[in-house]
């Protein structure tokens, strides 16, 4: 890799700033590593972390895969997962010891210290238990967010990780995407003023909603957690990040528009594969959705052999909620969902959580006293008034969430390798406010007043 000093001689220092920091401006496009070496706080870690993996499921892996790519920075070597499908395949990919599987994450802890830190990607409302066990254990987490579903265990957490001094980083992933860092920067450092207001929205596009908070695991509030912090957490975290002022007070509307039994078309049936007579045309099809389409199949843990993936398919979409009508689920999770907010020094947010696109990825409009800032995730156009100039920067980063999933590893194992919390840009502290601002939305969502957010 060229070093930073002659990436600059060499392409000048506009274009080298840009592809150093994972942009590239409107004239030509760069791609860079995702873990570049001008990181002045990157040390290669004396050796591999060790990591203890509680949940087997989708974010497991996706933050597991890490240790397969990186053998000498992190070493998984125990795995909790009472999934037998997802175990084994998890036991042979990272070549786990039989005496380290575990089928509940209570039995993990049953075991003295045998690991460096654990990671969690159990579902929304199995956070607290492991989390709250490995720091008595004297285990360093990665916690998956949110980081409970309630107030109070999210405290309780906090204050166990401050007593024990553990370092704890909770996956907040969208703030290490190139994307948002480079957003950050700008609306730091003065390129278009003072920063006066925020708009931003999540469009979670039709059919991931359909798939994930109507037919999915978090199709329950009460089973696992509310939408605004089981998706949008993220969100609020994001926002009050880039603003990097507190947030004092929020207020919020939503509710479920669409996916109601009274929506259901005539001749719908329970299951859409038993003879509905809207199922070509309906665009929730499970048949067209999971079978024809052949999209989010990872829920179903696919067998090997391909030859029976036809009847594994059919066979799930007739005995789980994945074939059943969206019309005609136990659903309470809102399809819209508006929030408020106004944090120190007058800044205003507005956020907007909508299921019903044909699209997805972030969209942010940042306005300024010189200037503004228009973005999809994918590029964003920077205007300063001052000059009438205009620039698009054009985000070169390619794996999940913007490019934030592994960075947001590497640097907990930073964090953990070095012993340095302030090395983590999501440490436990820093949420718990985000998620302070989701509690105290829902409680405005309910009883219709303003709320206050106090940390």
């Amino acid at each position: 890799m060229l070093s930073r000093r002659k990436l600059l001689k060499t392409l000048g220092a506009a274009t080298g700033a840009a592809v150093l920091t994972g942009f590239s401006s409107e004239d030509a496009t760069y791609k860079i590593p995702l873990l570049t070496e001008e990181n002045p706080d990157y040390r290669k870690p004396d050796r591999p972390i060790t990591i203890v993996t509680i949940g087997a499921g989708n974010r497991g892996n996706v933050y597991g895969n890490y240790a397969l790519s990186y053998p000498d920075e992190m070493d998984i070597v125990g795995v909790a997962e009472p999934n037998q499908v997802r175990i084994d395949r998890y036991t042979q990919k990272h070549n786990i010891p039989e005496a380290n599987r575990f089928n509940t994450w209570e039995r993990v802890f049953e075991k003295p210290k045998f690991a460096d830190a654990v990671l969690i990607t159990t579902p929304d409302n199995l956070h607290y238990g492991p989390c709250m066990a490995a720091l008595k254990a004297g285990y360093d987490v990665l916690l998956e967010k949110p980081i409970s579903p309630s107030e109070k265990e999210c405290r309780d957490i906090l204050s166990l990780a401050r007593k024990t001094g553990r370092i704890v980083a909770v996956c907040h992933v969208l703030r290490y995407a190139p994307y948002f860092e480079k957003l950050r920067e700008l609306m730091q450092n003065g390129s278009i003023g003072d920063i006066v207001s925020v708009q931003h929205m999540e469009p979670i596009e039709h059919i991931h909603m359909s798939h994930s908070y109507v037919r999915g695991n978090w199709h329950d509030r009460n089973a696992t957690t509310p939408i605004i912090l089981a998706k949008s957490c993220h969100d609020l975290d994001i926002l009050r990040w880039l603003i990097n002022k507190p947030c004092k007070k929020i207020v919020a509307m939503g509710g479920i528009k669409w996916f109601r039994k009274e929506n259901a078309p005539a001749g719908s049936t329970p299951r859409c594969m038993d003879g509905c007579a809207v199922e070509s045309t309906c665009p929730y099809s499970a048949m067209k959705i999971y079978y024809r389409q052949r999209g989010w199949l990872y829920v179903f843990d696919m067998p090997e052999d391909k030859s029976k993936h036809d009847a594994y398919i059919l066979e799930k979409l007739r005995t789980t909620n994945y074939g059943r009508c969206v019309y005609q689920m136990d659903n309470n999770q809102e399809d819209h969902y508006v929030s408020t907010m106004e944090f120190e020094g007058g800044i205003t947010a507005a956020f907007s959580m909508e299921a019903f696109t044909s699209y997805a990825g972030r969209r942010t409009r940042v306005m300024g006293s010189m200037g503004d800032i228009v973005g999809d995730m994918e590029t964003f156009t920077v205007t300063d008034f001052r000059t009438g100039k205009s620039t698009v920067y054009d985000n070169s980063s390619g794996d999940g969430h913007g490019g934030g999933d592994w960075r947001l590893v590497r640097n907990w194992l930073q964090a953990v390798s070095q012993r340095k919390p302030e090395l983590l840009t999501s440490t436990i502290d820093a949420s718990i406010e985000s998620h302070i601002m989701g509690f105290m939305a829902e409680k405005s969502r309910k009883t219709g007043k303003v709320e206050g957010v106090g940390v």
